[in-house]
């Protein structure tokens, strides 16, 4: 095994080197950009290997993406935090093509899903919809996490921003890394947040996500991931050897590590039972906001102010949460879609318009190609390098230099497009993503790669509810309390001592600053985002 991740490594670093070519604007030289030296001094310092694996844990509410890194003691630790500029929808699952949803759950990275030929910089799918997904008949295609600060369903980040991220996952799979999970969450899995979120119809299924989160924080390490009874099942093995873990068939017995489903267990009776006591006094978030996604307090504090630093550059448009229009990002964004982006709701009179469609909506239609490469070519996808470039939506055209009063723009669905020189890259040829037995389907076979499953027929929806379609106007839903799922039958294994139900989840590290340089000029603090830096640089938790 060892030999054949050296072999899939060296042979995306000759793809690399050889697409190069010294031409600072092709796809690969964005997507072979070095770590900067504060970054690798930082992995450094906390025990970590440049090539070591990476997991990527997302939060909408905190409009936060982080990456963790084993360290050379085989624990993961959280490496760097970082503000997310842009995602769209609500708190929730994605359910449909053009609901404009960005995913929670569980995804799986692999080479083949990294985009150095995005339209928005650089980008990865996230792989949706996943076999729990399609086992719930939920369609989607095109979801992932890419540059430009514009989103339809997407975790949008800076350019610079995404060019590391990019480079971590990058350096991953030079490492022997085959592929890289992301944990997608609507908040940060706290029993505090859960019980704010009492009343969301989507409270079980975060209750099942939380059990993979709870996973991740007890054993340190990615959870494995399966799914059966048409929910997520973590570290689960089958009692019976003969039975498999199948999306929509009945879980059958299975057990998990000794004292693990002790320690699961634990927690989430903490969560039930500070649910079943909370009092009406007791605060409850809004079920639905109305305002489309969010937006990191950096940006919008830079919106407001810009000369204010953010970490990267934002594009000469953008569409703040709860605004119909687009705002410049040469000057200060107008009172009103600062408001707005900032409230906890958005009422009716704010006019918010409902989520424009992505191009080519076809619930269940075909998804994007992933690039692979041919029987007799080269092996240049293996990054996605020449995978079709994903086309900007028509509306995201013809950005004005200033922003435009409500009345007087016409509102665009997402950000609009970037300038002349910063217009998407032009079309490359895009080879053969068929499986003809190319040289990188061998390697993928010989790590135990196979085909994506085909998409489960739906099925009557059970347990796990998904949330109602938005109306016409946004507003706030009726508050339906959800009930908790039913967790299927384990095998009891051999007992040890469990924490506590009231035990505490191991405490966040502090926030601190990575050294970098500023800005040219003196630039004012940015409220509430210390550590936070010149363009390139960003906050770190140590």
């Amino acid at each position: 095994m060892r030999w054949r991740a050296a072999l899939l490594a060296g042979c995306a670093a000759l793809v690399l080197a050889g697409c190069n070519g010294g031409d600072s604007n092709s796809p690969m030289s964005k997507a072979s950009k070095t770590l900067s030296p504060q970054t690798l001094a930082l992995i450094q310092q906390k025990d970590m290997t440049k090539s070591s694996p990476i997991v990527v844990r997302i939060f909408k509410e905190e409009s936060e993406l982080e990456v963790w890194k084993e360290t050379n003691s085989g624990d993961y630790e959280l490496l760097k935090t970082y503000p997310i500029c842009r995602w769209s929808g609500e708190l929730g699952p994605k359910v449909r093509e053009g609901d404009r949803q960005a995913p929670e759950g569980f995804y799986t990275i692999t080479p083949g899903q990294m985009n150095a030929n995005s339209s928005y910089y650089l980008a990865f799918d996230l792989g949706f919809p996943n076999a729990y997904d399609r086992a719930w008949g939920r369609s989607g295609s095109n979801l992932m996490v890419h540059g430009d600060c514009s989103s339809r369903g997407c975790y949008a980040m800076t350019d610079e921003q995404v060019q590391e991220i990019f480079a971590l996952g990058r350096e991953s799979f030079y490492g022997g890394q085959r592929s890289f999970q992301v944990q997608a969450y609507p908040f940060r899995m706290s029993t505090d947040n859960l019980v704010r979120h009492r009343n969301n119809p989507n409270l079980a299924f975060w209750k099942m996500l939380k059990e993979g989160s709870d996973v991740f924080e007890i054993t340190k390490a990615p959870p494995k991931v399966d799914y059966c009874g048409k929910r997520y099942v973590f570290n689960a093995t089958p009692a019976d050897p003969s039975q498999k873990l199948q999306a929509s068939a009945p879980c059958p017995d299975y057990t998990m590590p000794e004292g693990l489903e002790e320690a699961v267990a634990a927690r989430q009776k903490d969560v039930s039972t500070k649910i079943a006591s909370a009092g009406a006094l007791q605060p409850a978030a809004p079920v639905k906001t109305g305002k489309d996604g969010g937006m990191h307090k950096v940006f919008l504090a830079k919106l407001e102010n810009p000369e204010l630093s953010a970490p990267g550059s934002l594009p000469p448009v953008v569409k703040p949460p709860g605004s119909d229009y687009g705002v410049s990002t040469t000057e200060p964004a107008p009172a009103e879609s600062i408001a707005l982006a900032t409230a906890d709701t958005v009422s009716e009179t704010a006019a918010v318009p409902l989520p424009a469609p992505r191009p080519d909506d076809a619930p269940g239609g075909p998804r994007t190609a992933v690039a692979a490469a041919p029987a007799t070519g080269g092996l240049f996808s293996l990054f996605g390098a020449l995978a079709p470039t994903e086309t900007k939506p028509a509306d995201a055209v013809a950005a004005p230099a200033a922003a435009a009063p409500p009345q007087a723009a016409s509102a665009p669905a997402d950000a609009q497009a970037r300038p002349p020189e910063r217009a998407a890259l032009p079309q490359v040829a895009a080879l053969d993503a068929g499986s003809n037995g190319g040289f990188l389907d061998s390697l993928k076979n010989w790590f135990g790669g196979s085909t994506p499953p085909a998409a489960a027929p739906a099925e009557p929806l059970a347990d796990v509810p998904v949330p109602p379609v938005r109306p016409p106007v946004p507003r706030q839903a009726t508050t339906v309390p959800a009930a908790p799922p039913q967790t299927p039958r384990a095998s009891q294994p051999a007992p040890i001592a469990a924490p506590a139900a009231g035990a505490a989840s191991p405490a966040r590290p502090s926030v601190a600053s990575s050294s970098g340089e500023a800005v040219s000029g003196t630039v004012p603090t940015l409220p509430g985002a210390a550590g936070i830096l010149a363009p390139g640089s960003f906050s770190t938790v140590q």
